[in-house]
């Protein structure tokens, strides 16, 4: 009952920020009459989104098809890598500037170049994807590995235990908060890398629609189109988070 009564009140002050933030932006747009190609009032970006819904629906999913499968296969590369580096010092030390080269890269640097590798098609959007949501899952899966006290460490080799049990009973238990605080920052990164892969190059997508409609000034289309990837994105990461609340259950959530 107690953990009902919480999760009802952590969602009062989001819903109350969202009716003032929607009522100020009514009224500002009709206080200082700003034209609408500018700056569509809320009401008329919700009468878009009733209108379009069926394309609306139709494009958000296409993305975030691509999101999901760029975060599967950015989280198993990370994870995978993270193991490597944990237990290969070498590699670590010549293959981690790398990885932070490519998260220093802009994304629409890299973007138009995996349109020319792999195409306009889904793939290079999966690709970009995997990219984006692949370095918050090494770092985290390294310091997560890593970050065993060594009471802990001593008392497992006291009792003879084997290179995988200390994996598996030890550091990877160790791992799981760290691990999963870097999927929920991925999922978001995912959604992100997915539609900016989309502006470059593509026919399908949220990215693509929110281009479209830029040509036709449909501003309202526009937005109907940010929101629609936002929800998505906001559930994509609370599905994550209740994961971890259900593997994690040894951590304390505020």
């Amino acid at each position: 009952m107690d953990k009902r009564k919480n999760r009802i009140n952590s969602w009062r002050l989001p819903l109350l920020a969202f009716v003032v933030i929607i009522g100020i932006w009514e009224i500002s747009t009709d206080v200082f009459n700003i034209n609408k190609i500018i700056l569509p009032d809320p009401y008329t970006i919700l009468i878009s989104i009733i209108t379009n819904w069926n394309i609306l629906i139709k494009h958000t999913s296409i993305t975030m098809i691509e999101a999901l499968f760029g975060f599967i296969i950015g989280t198993l590369i990370g994870i995978l890598i993270a193991i490597l580096f944990v237990y290969f010092s070498k590699a670590k030390q010549a293959f981690y500037p790398y990885a932070i080269a490519l998260k220093a890269t802009p994304l629409y640097a890299l973007a138009p170049l995996l349109v020319m590798w792999f195409g306009s098609g889904i793939f290079s959007k999966i690709v970009m994807s995997a990219l984006v949501a692949f370095f918050p899952i090494l770092v985290n899966t390294v310091k997560g590995l890593t970050s065993v006290e060594q009471e802990s460490y001593d008392l497992f080799r006291s009792l003879s235990a084997s290179k995988w049990q200390v994996f598996t009973k030890l550091r990877l238990p160790n791992a799981l908060p760290y691990i999963f605080t870097a999927l929920k920052i991925s999922t978001t990164l995912s959604v992100v890398g997915a539609t900016i892969a989309e502006f470059t190059g593509s026919s399908m997508g949220i990215g693509h629609l929110i281009v479209n409609a830029s040509y036709y000034l449909d501003t309202s289309l526009m937005f109907s189109g940010i929101v629609m990837i936002s929800l998505a994105g906001v559930l994509f990461f609370y599905f994550v988070d209740y994961i971890e609340q259900k593997m994690v259950f040894w951590q304390k959530n505020d």
